[in-house]
C-alpha cells in the first residue's frame, strides 16, 4: 500500500466514523412540507406616511411574533425575506384561519373619549329655502366626528384618539372568580402612556353613571372592539392607574384571551398582505417520507446491482462507496441543519443514483487503458484511469454545482432545498469517488488475486458495449446534418404541444387556491363539482388526486370560503380532511412566473460562459444549443401529457439543463483530447472516436439515475411524481441530445471557425517539455532508465 493510498484511507475511515455520530445523535430538521404545519407569506405595504423598508418590516415582525407567541403554536418560526417579506411557520396548524385573522390584521389601535350617541350622517343635506334660523346642534352633527357603533351595534360619537397601541405595556385576560366579574382583561401601560391614560379615564369619570360619556372607546382598524364604562368608583379628574385598569364584560375565554392579543400586540408599523398560505397534512408528509425511503432503498440497491454486474469486484467497491456517500451526504445535512423539504428530500435521493458518475468515468477510462496496453499492471491502469477522468469529473460536477446554485438563488420556498441538497450531494459524490472508492480500489489492485483473474477486477476487460461499438464501428456523423434536422422535428412536435395544448401553469404561477382533500366516502368528481357549485363556488375546477382524494382550484378564495367548500364536500363524502392547501396571491404568482423565465435565462446564460471558458466557444454554443432544445422538450411533452407545471418543476427543469451539460461536457473533453493528439485527422472522425468511447460511461450513469427516478415515479405519489417524470424525461432527452444534437451542431459550426485544433496534451501554452514529459509518467515509473 502506498502512502497516497493509506492518507485516503485513514481519511475515508474519519470521514465515515464523524458521520456516523452525527447520524446518530442528531435528528433531522424537518420542513413544513415534510411534518405538516402552515406556512404564510405576508408583503408588507407602504402607506401614506410610512415606507415599507428593511427597519419597519423587522419592527412588523416583532410584533407579530408576540401575537403568534399568545395564540400558543408549538416551535414558530419567523423570518424576514428580503427587503418587505415575512415568512411565518406554524408547525402543526391545519386550519390556519385563526392564525391568519390575527397575523393578518393591521391592528391599528387606538383609545378615544366617547362624545354621546352617535347619529347617522345623511349623504347631501339640503336646507329649505324659507329656513332661516341656525340648525340645531344634534341634528347637524360635525362631519369631521368619528362614529362608529360599539359592540351592541348602537352608534357611539367618539373624540380625536388619545393614545395609541404602542403605549400598552401589557395586556392579560384572567377569570375573577372572587369579584364575580367573569373573563376580565387587565391593561398596563407604558410610563407616558400611562398618564394619558388616567387623564382619558379621569375625564370619563366627571360624567354620570350610565351616562355614554363615562365610557372610553378601544378601536382597532376602526372598530370598536371594547367600550368599558369608567367605574362609579372612580372620581372625576382622578382616573385609572395603569396597573388597576380592567376591562370587564360577558366575555367567553376565547373572547378576553382574543382581546388581550389583540391589545398587548399593538399596531403594525405597516400593514400586511398574505400573499402566499400553504398548508400540508401530517399524513401527506409522512407518506412522502416513507416514498423516498422506499425509493432510495430501491433505487439505491438496483444501482449497486448494475455497478457490480458491468465492473464486477470493483463495482462492489463502488457500492460500498455509494453506501458511504449515503450517510455522509445525510450527516452533512445533519450538521449544517439543513431544513429538509420535499423537493430537497427527492434531490437526496436523486443524487444516490447520479453519485456513481465519477466511478463510472474512472473504471471506463481505465479499461482504455487496459485495452491499450494489456501488459501493464492493474494499478498503473487505475491511476492512469483517475488522472485522465479528472477533468471531465471536475467539468461535470461543477456544471451541476451551477444548476444547484441558482435553484437555491433563484427558486423560492421548498424549491431552495433541493438545490442545498444536490449541491451537498455533489460534493459527498465526489468525496465518495476520489477518496473512499480510489482507495478501496487501490487496495484490492495490489491484491495478486484481483490482478491474475482479470475477470474478476472488472476494467481489465472490456465491457460488452465498448466491444459491439468497437466490431461494429458505426459511422455516425457521415451526414452529421440530418442528426441536426431529427432533432429539429422534435423541437417542432413539442412546441406544437405548447401551443395546441397549451402549458397547464399550476397555481403557484397563476395565483388562485388550490386545495386537496381526503374523504371518508368515496365521491366522483362529477358530484363533488355539483355539490362546490351549489355551494357558491361555480367556478372551482375539480380533479382527482392521490388515492380517490379530490383537488380543488379556484380563484380567489379566503379561509372562510375554504371551509364553506370542505363543508359543501363533507356532506357527500362525510368525514372530510385538508391533505394539502396552497394559496398564491395573483402578484406573487406573477413573480414567480416572472423569477421562473429569469431563472432559465440565467442557467443558460451561466453555462454558456462557463463552457466558453472550459472549451472551444464552438462547443460551448452546441452544448447550450442542445440545452435549451432538451429544455424545450421537456416542456413539450409536460404540455401534451397535460401535466402541470409549477416550482417543483422548475427545480426539475433545472437540474435536467445541469444533466444535459453534463453529458455534452463529457463528450467534448474527450473530443478534446483527442483532437489535441491527432490534429491532421479529421474532426467528424475525431467526434465518432470521442462518441463511441464515451456511450459506456453515458449509458451506465444514466441507468443509475433512471433506477432512482423510477422508483420515484411509481412510489412517490402525486406529490413526487411529475418531479420524476421530468427528470426521466430530460435524461433520455439529454442523453440524446449531448451526441445527435451538440456534436452535429459543433461539426456545423467548426466549419466556419478559423481557429486551430486544440494543443495537444500537456503541451498547452507555457508548458515546458520536462514538464510535460513528467506529467505523462506513470505513476509507478520511477524514472529509470537503461
Amino acid at each position: 500500500m502506498t502512502r497516497a493510498t493509506a492518507v485516503r484511507a485513514v481519511l475515508a475511515v474519519a470521514v465515515l466514523l464523524v458521520s456516523v455520530y452525527i447520524t446518530l445523535t442528531m435528528s433531522p430538521r424537518l420542513g413544513l412540507d415534510l411534518q405538516g404545519g402552515t406556512r404564510i407569506v405576508l408583503q408588507a405595504r407602504d402607506t401614506a406616511t410610512v415606507e415599507a423598508d428593511r427597519e419597519t418590516t423587522d419592527r412588523t415582525l416583532e410584533v407579530l411574533r408576540q401575537r403568534i407567541d399568545s395564540l400558543g403554536v408549538s416551535e414558530p418560526t419567523l423570518t424576514r425575506s428580503g427587503e418587505d417579506r415575512i415568512i411565518v411557520e406554524l408547525p402543526d396548524v391545519q386550519d390556519p384561519r385563526q392564525a391568519a385573522e390575527v397575523i393578518g390584521r393591521t391592528a391599528q389601535l387606538t383609545f378615544h373619549a366617547v362624545e354621546g350617541e352617535g347619529t347617522d350622517q345623511p349623504e347631501e343635506k339640503t336646507p329649505a329655502p324659507e329656513s332661516t334660523a341656525d340648525p340645531a346642534p344634534d341634528t347637524d352633527p360635525d362631519p369631521d366626528r368619528l362614529t362608529f357603533p360599539d359592540e351592541q351595534g348602537r352608534l357611539l360619537a367618539l373624540g380625536e384618539p388619545r393614545l395609541s397601541g404602542a403605549g400598552v405595556e401589557d395586556a392579560t385576560a384572567a377569570f375573577d372568580a372572587q369579584g364575580g366579574a367573569g373573563w376580565t382583561v387587565s391593561l398596563e401601560f407604558r410610563k407616558g402612556a400611562g398618564q394619558d391614560w388616567k387623564k382619558l379615564t379621569g375625564e370619563a369619570a366627571c360624567h354620570p353613571a350610565g351616562d355614554d360619556r363615562r365610557r372610553v372607546a378601544i378601536v382597532l382598524d376602526e372598530k370598536v372592539i371594547s367600550s368599558p364604562q369608567v367605574d362609579p368608583s372612580v372620581g372625576c379628574r382622578a382616573g385609572l392607574p395603569s396597573g388597576a385598569t380592567q376591562i370587564t364584560g360577558s366575555f367567553s375565554a376565547d373572547e378576553a384571551r382574543d382581546l388581550a392579543l389583540l391589545i398587548k400586540g399593538g399596531a403594525l408599523p405597516v400593514p400586511v398582505e398574505i400573499v402566499e398560505q400553504r398548508t400540508v397534512g401530517p399524513t401527506l408528509g409522512a407518506a412522502a417520507i416513507d416514498a423516498s425511503a422506499q425509493a432510495a432503498l430501491i433505487g439505491a440497491a438496483a444501482t449497486a446491482l448494475f455497478i457490480t454486474v458491468v465492473y464486477r469486484l470493483f463495482g462492489a467497491l463502488a457500492a460500498v462507496a455509494l453506501g458511504a456517500y449515503g450517510v455522509i451526504s445525510y450527516a452533512a445535512l445533519l450538521a449544517l441543519g439543513v431544513t429538509l423539504t420535499l423537493p430537497g428530500l427527492a434531490g437526496f435521493v436523486l443524487a444516490i443514483g447520479m453519485a456513481v458518475d465519477a466511478n463510472v468515468l474512472v473504471f471506463e477510462r481505465a479499461r482504455e487503458e487496459c485495452a491499450d496496453r494489456p501488459t501493464r499492471s492493474l494499478r498503473s491502469a487505475l491511476t492512469t484511469g483517475f488522472r485522465k477522468a479528472w477533468s471531465a469529473v471536475a467539468d461535470s460536477n461543477a456544471t451541476t454545482l451551477i444548476a444547484a446554485g441558482l435553484l437555491f438563488f433563484l427558486g423560492s420556498g421548498p424549491v431552495k432545498g433541493f438545490g442545498v441538497t444536490l449541491a451537498i450531494g455533489v460534493v459527498a459524490s465526489m468525496f465518495s469517488a476520489l477518496v473512499i472508492a480510489r482507495a478501496l480500489t487501490e487496495i484490492a489492485a495490489n491484491s495478486r488475486f484481483v490482478s491474475d483473474y482479470r475477470g474478476v477486477n472488472g476494467i481489465a476487460r472490456p465491457g460488452a458495449v465498448r466491444t459491439w461499438l468497437v466490431r461494429k464501428d458505426p459511422k455516425l456523423f457521415r451526414k452529421s446534418a440530418r442528426w441536426l434536422v431529427v432533432s429539429a422535428a422534435l423541437v417542432v412536435v413539442a412546441v406544437a404541444g405548447i401551443v395546441v395544448r397549451g402549458v397547464d401553469l399550476g397555481v403557484e404561477f397563476t395565483g388562485g387556491r388550490l386545495v386537496e382533500y381526503s374523504t371518508s366516502r368515496p365521491v366522483d368528481v362529477e358530484t363533488a363539482r355539483d355539490s362546490i357549485a351549489a355551494a357558491g363556488f361555480g367556478d372551482a375546477e375539480v380533479t382527482t388526486a392521490g388515492d380517490g382524494d379530490l383537488s380543488v382550484r379556484t380563484g380567489k378564495l379566503d379561509n372562510d370560503g375554504e371551509h364553506a367548500l370542505r363543508a359543501a364536500l363533507a356532506e357527500e363524502g362525510g368525514e372530510t380532511t385538508k391533505v394539502r392547501d396552497e394559496l398564491i396571491g395573483p402578484s406573487l404568482g406573477d413573480e414567480l412566473r416572472r423569477n421562473a423565465l429569469i431563472a432559465l435565462g440565467v442557467a443558460v446564460a451561466v453555462q454558456l460562459a462557463y463552457l466558453a471558458v472550459r472549451f472551444r466557444w464552438t462547443f460551448a454554443v452546441a452544448s447550450v444549443v442542445a440545452m435549451v432544445h432538451d429544455v424545450i422538450l421537456v416542456v413539450g411533452a409536460f404540455a401534451w401529457l397535460g401535466r402541470p407545471v409549477d416550482g417543483i418543476f422548475l427545480a426539475a427543469l433545472l437540474t435536467v439543463i445541469g444533466y444535459s451539460v453534463n453529458d455534452s461536457v463529457v463528450v467534448f473533453d474527450r473530443v478534446r483530447e483527442l483532437w489535441g493528439a491527432n490534429r491532421r485527422t479529421p474532426l467528424d472522425t475525431i467526434a465518432r472516436r470521442a462518441v463511441l468511447q464515451t456511450v459506456p460511461r453515458t449509458v451506465n450513469t444514466g441507468m443509475g439515475a433512471l433506477f432512482i427516478l423510477a422508483a420515484l415515479a411509481v412510489l412517490g405519489g402525486d406529490s413526487l411524481a411529475d418531479f420524476a417524470l421530468a427528470l426521466l424525461i430530460g435524461i433520455v432527452v439529454g442523453t440524446w441530445s449531448s451526441v445527435f444534437t451538440a456534436v452535429p451542431g459543433a461539426l456545423a459550426l467548426e466549419r466556419s471557425a478559423k481557429a486551430p485544433p486544440p494543443p495537444a496534451p500537456g503541451k498547452g501554452k507555457g508548458t515546458p517539455r520536462g514538464k510535460a514529459r513528467a506529467a505523462r509518467r506513470d505513476p509507478l515509473d520511477n524514472g529509470a532508465r537503461v
